[in-house]
């Protein structure tokens, strides 16, 4: 048995703030206004996801409101120049849009967001349609679990896997999400995996790993 894994399903926000293609420019700066967000997502027919616009897109227009690029920058920098004109979310936004699926673990979320330098991305189904919005700090849920929870979880499911005859000679403790574990076992090859092991469990800060072999002192 391993861990639980949580995926994006289990923290997604599943209020979802989303403009059509047809939105114009104020329409998407007084939604983000209203809903304290920072990007929203572009959704046509049954909600399916075909960009996202950001403050980054709006602000473009401010950038170049009082600055006539010269050709050499237009050129440079088309997507941008065409974005500063444009007035509706279907040229405003980032196509085709960064999501995740429902299935996704925290981890591969937070690895898409890193690289691409976002802060949320939409969460879709198998079909593309919406069902959420996953942000940073919700993938930081995960780290308000109550340590009781935590404990329990690394007993059930890394202690009394790895060491079926000497689980109960084990201490499991949780102090603000560090793991701490003490008391003799009988294989001692299967320490440094349950360190490993109880590291990974979704909301673990730090394993402290003070596990020794029976009969060693």
């Amino acid at each position: 048995m391993t861990p639980q894994t949580f995926t994006v399903a289990d923290v997604m926000t599943k209020k979802v703030v989303a403009v059509l293609p047809s939105a114009e420019f104020k329409e998407i700066v007084a939604t983000m206004e209203r809903w304290k967000v920072t990007a929203v997502p572009v959704v046509e027919g049954e909600g399916r996801v075909v960009g996202v616009v950001s403050e980054a897109d709006l602000l473009l227009k401010e950038e170049f409101h009082d600055h006539r690029p010269g050709l050499v920058e237009q050129m440079r920098r088309l997507d941008a120049t065409a974005k500063a004109a444009a007035g509706r979310a279907q040229d405003l936004m980032t196509s085709p849009a960064l999501t995740v699926g429902l299935e996704a673990s925290l981890p591969q979320a937070a690895r898409l967001m890193a690289a691409h330098r976002v802060k949320r991305l939409p969460v879709v189904d198998t079909s593309g349609t919406i069902q959420g919005i996953v942000s940073r700090s919700d993938l930081l849920k995960v780290f308000l679990r109550p340590d009781d929870d935590l404990a329990t979880e690394v007993r059930h499911d890394v202690i009394e896997h790895l060491f079926p005859l000497s689980h109960r000679e084990v201490d499991v403790r949780v102090d603000a999400g560090v793991v701490t574990l003490s008391g003799e076992v009988r294989d001692s090859a299967r320490i440094p995996l349950a360190a490993r092991l109880a590291r990974t469990v979704e909301g673990v800060v730090d394993v402290r790993c003070e596990l020794t072999a029976q009969g060693r002192t």
